[in-house]
């Protein structure tokens, strides 16, 4: 079982990377935002528990969001075998530290932070061209800069604490596609070797 956490800024290549990811090692791909949408729209306990934060603008509990990986992970065992990749979360030390423990009463961890390295201006010129490509509301330059803003804030000292549990992979992602995940394989490769 390989359960990988793809780690990187906005407009880092997470999804393209994940995506490829999937494809080479069978994984199941956890998005949180799609499962939270999903249990929402079956009305189910969590998914109302989960509308009512939504709804009001909030964030969801961290408690309330490892409740609802823990459900993809007890619900879908043929889905999961293989190992899972967990995108869009965590996002925080404290959520990291729920993460472990769950997997830990599920007899599995995370093996391996996949960190895509991307400097700061490549990351924006990426979100701006992905805009005018696609056109997400959200990438303009103003709405770039807070996204950035809460990953440096909040979100980049995951990097530290991954650092230290010896999990982090630094991977440059200041480069082709391909040669990225050719990269990011070889560490995995010898990861699961191990």
């Amino acid at each position: 079982m390989l359960n990988v956490i793809v780690f990187g800024a906005p407009g880092s290549g997470k999804g393209t990377q994940s995506e490829k990811l999937i494809n080479q090692y069978g994984l199941h791909h956890i998005s949180t935002g799609e499962v939270l949408r999903e249990h929402i729209s079956k009305g189910t306990e969590l998914g109302k528990v989960a509308d009512s934060y939504i709804s009001k603008g909030q964030l969801i509990p961290d408690e309330l969001m490892v409740k609802v990986l823990a459900d993809v992970l007890d619900n879908n065992p043929g889905k999961t075998a293989n190992g899972v990749i967990f995108d869009g979360f965590p996002r925080t030390i404290p959520q990291a530290k729920a993460l472990k423990q769950m997997l830990a009463e599920r007899h599995t961890r995370v093996n391996a932070v996949i960190g895509l390295e991307v400097d700061e201006d490549d990351l924006i010129g990426r979100m701006l061209r992905r805009g005018a490509e696609s056109g997400r509301a959200d990438d303009n330059i103003d709405t770039i800069k807070k996204r950035l803003d809460v990953y440096h804030n909040q979100t980049s000292p995951l990097r530290e604490y991954y650092l230290q549990e010896g999990k982090y992979i630094a991977v440059d992602g200041n480069r082709g596609i391909d040669e990225i995940f050719s990269d990011i394989k070889s560490h995995l490769d010898k990861k699961l070797v191990k």
